[in-house]
Parts: structure tokens; sequence; C-alpha cells
């Protein structure tokens, strides 16, 4: 019989090694099948998109890809470092070293671990904003407000993840055997409280909110609302282009208190019609309770993988064929944690087709909603500008799509939307 441990080792290289080529299929598959599509705008969009604008969303696509290559080698890299060469195990000792055994330390090692993780990934995510971003004219960011943004997500960071990581890692500790469900229960009341607080407290900390003076627009919006049922404490518009050309609308909050937001960059590109229909289609959302829904797969998910993390937390092999050895007498809560965080991204991608297939029909049905309650031509034309504004290629791999998009495609949104 093989080993445990090795049998966990060989596990995880078999899984790496799967997600790795598969990712590089998908990838070359996107890149050929919109370098291919470049030169000529597809039959359905030739009367309302022109060659400049698909091709500028063709190279966007394509660079992005580029991107993400070494974006994909860099976290394989990055998860064998901490992994199998011992990074984090080497990090666990020098807290230990360092602090000794107790919450202080278990405290330190996430931290430490998520610290490093941050350093690890920012050059890349500083070529994407003023690399990418900036190359096809989307990125507004400043490197002041760069800075002013990291800095106040650091803060925010801790003021928020430092108490609930303190409470997770005690339960892990002083729950008994039925810790996971007391960790998940503590999880998603945090969850609803941070996304109770968000539009008040947290939002405002990066982004500039302003009620709507649009006397005729907000009189448009109100009486959709009207028609469909729907309350709203306010409609708001915020500072998107400080950062980004890029656009969108959304809502915030619970219940009553639920507020309209409109980024500056979609007010400037939508008519009244048109910001009528996308409003129309946020709603269909609401109507078809998708975010519950989403929040409630959610919820399932997270206890599924808490019940996982509390029985392969008790294995010594789980940390040995990690490249970890455990305290075989201490807390090892903090190192089962960041373990399993590390390693279960690889084994849910392979079904990630199943939550990208389920967003998409949310989409659908969204749209059908907004039809329903507005002008459908006037949506299919923000659809249509929305897509060209933000550079999304009309051409994406079928198979790309089923991995990684949660919107469809513009032609078969548009499809949908005539039928």
């Amino acid at each position: 019989m093989m080993n445990p441990s090795l049998a966990m080792t060989l596990t995880l290289a078999g899984v790496l090694v799967a997600n790795l080529l598969t990712k590089l299929w998908l990838n070359s598959r996107q890149v050929r099948h919109v370098a291919h599509h470049r030169a000529q705008v597809p039959a359905a969009f030739v009367n309302t998109i022109g060659l400049d604008a698909h091709q500028k969303a063709a190279d966007y696509t394509l660079a992005k890809a580029r991107v993400s290559l070494v974006d994909l080698a860099l976290d394989a890299l990055t998860l064998i470092g901490w992994t199998l060469l011992g990074g984090l195990d080497a990090l666990n000792q020098l807290t230990l070293m360092w602090l000794g055994e107790g919450m202080g330390q278990q405290m330190a090692l996430v931290v430490g671990f998520s610290l490093i993780g941050g350093l690890i990934s920012l050059p890349l995510s500083l070529y994407q904003t003023f690399g990418i971003e900036q190359r096809f004219g989307f990125n507004h960011t400043t490197p002041t407000l760069w800075l002013s943004d990291l800095l106040k997500g650091l803060l925010v960071g801790m003021v928020l993840g430092l108490p609930i990581l303190w409470l997770v890692l005690w339960l892990m500790q002083a729950g008994g055997p039925l810790w996971w469900f007391y960790t998940w229960a503590a999880l998603v009341v945090y969850q609803l409280f941070v996304m109770w607080i968000a539009p008040n407290v947290i939002m405002p900390l990066f982004n500039k909110f302003t009620p709507l003076e649009d006397t005729t627009l907000k009189a448009r919006v109100t009486a959709l609302m009207q028609r469909a049922g729907f309350t709203a404490k306010g409609f708001f518009v915020m500072d998107g282009s400080r950062r980004s050309a890029h656009s969108n609308a959304f809502f915030t909050g619970f219940g009553a208190a639920k507020r309209v937001v409109f980024f500056d960059t979609l007010l400037a590109q939508l008519n009244g019609d048109e910001m009528e229909a996308v409003l129309a289609h946020e709603l269909g959302h609401f109507k078809h309770r998708h975010i519950l829904k989403m929040m409630a797969t959610s919820f399932a998910t997270s206890l599924a993988g808490l019940a996982l993390l509390g029985w392969v937390a008790q294995q010594v092999w789980f940390y040995t064929g990690l490249g970890v050895m455990p305290n075989l007498d201490g807390n090892n809560s903090a190192l089962a944690l960041l373990l399993f965080m590390l390693v279960l991204p690889l084994f849910t991608f392979f079904v990630s087709p199943l939550s990208a297939h389920r967003s998409r029909q949310f989409e659908f049905e969204a749209d059908a909603y907004a039809v329903a309650h507005s002008d459908g031509k006037a949506l299919a034309s923000a659809l249509l500008k929305l897509y060209q504004d933000n550079a999304s290629t009309l051409t994406p791999d079928a198979w790309y799509v089923a991995f990684y998009y949660s919107h469809p495609p513009a032609s078969q949104r548009l499809a949908r939307m005539a039928a």
C-alpha cells in the first residue's frame, strides 16, 4: 500500500499538472480563435461595430491572454514554493522561533503568508494597471492614487480581517469536533455584516458617491422601479473614471436600504433609454433572486469545504505530503488553513464551468426581464456600447467561455433577446 504522505504529494503534482495543461489549452484556444477573427467584424455586428473597435478588442484580449500566461506560471511556482519546496514550513518555523507557540504565532503565520503573497503578485498587478490598461486607454489611476488604494486596502484588511482571523483560529483550536460548523456560522454572519457596512463605510473610503443630479434620468429610473415593485434609498453616481474608463451599474445594501449606483463613465456613454434598460437588467437579478441564490450556493459550498478541512486537518499525511512538518503535540490550525487555501483552487477549477454556466443563465434571465420592462432595442444598443467601450472581444472561444465567462458573449445575448 502506498504511503499516504507520498500519495498526497503525487496527487498534488498530478492535479497541478492537469490544471496547468488545461489552462494552457484554454488560453491557446482563445488566442487562436480571437486572432483568426481579428481581420473581419462578425456578420451580426458589421453594421454596428467598426473594424477599428473590433481589432482593438481583439488586441486587448490577446494582450491580457499573454499576461495570463505569466500569471499562470507565477501561481504554479508560488504554490510549489510554499508546499513541496518548504516555503510554508520555513515560515512556520521562523514564526515559532520568534514568538513561540500560541495564538500570536498562528496569527503571524497567516499575516506573513498573506503579505509575502501580496508582494509576489505586486509586479504583475502593476504591469496590468500601468502597462496593459494604460496602453489601451483604460487606466486613469495615478501612482499616488494606486499607492493610496493599496494602503487603504491594507488598513481595511487589518481592521476587518484580523478579528475574524483570530475567531476562526480560536474556533479551530477550542471548538471541538464541530469547530468547522461553528466557524461556518461565524463566517456567514461576518460576510453579511461586511455586505451591510460596505455601502456606507468601506466603499466611500475608495470612491466618491454623489446623488444623481439628472432629474430626467432620476424620474425615469424611479418610474421603472415603481413599475417593477422595487424601492431604493437613493440613486448615486460613483467617480469610477478616477481609476478606469470601464463602466458599470450596480445595487448595494439590503431591502429598502438598497442604493442604485451608476459609474460616471456609464452616464457619459449611454442615453436615457439605454440607462433605463441597464437598470432594468439589474432589477431582473433581484426579481429572480439571483443574488440570494448565489449567496446560498456560496454558503453551502463553504460549509462543505470547512467540513472537509475539519477532516484533513487531523491527518498527518495532509501536512507532510504538502511539504510541512506539523507540530504533533501543538496547534496546527493556521498551517491547515493555509495549506487548504493553497490546494483547494486546483480541484475547484475543474467544476468552474458549472458555476460559470449558472451565472450566464442568470444574465439571460435578467436580460429577458429587462426586455419585458423596458425598451429591448435600447438594451441591445447599451450592451453593444458597453462591449465596445470595454473592448470585449466579439469572438471568444467557446471552451474558454465555458470555463471563464460569467456573462454570455455579445452574440449569444443579442440573439437570445431577439428571440
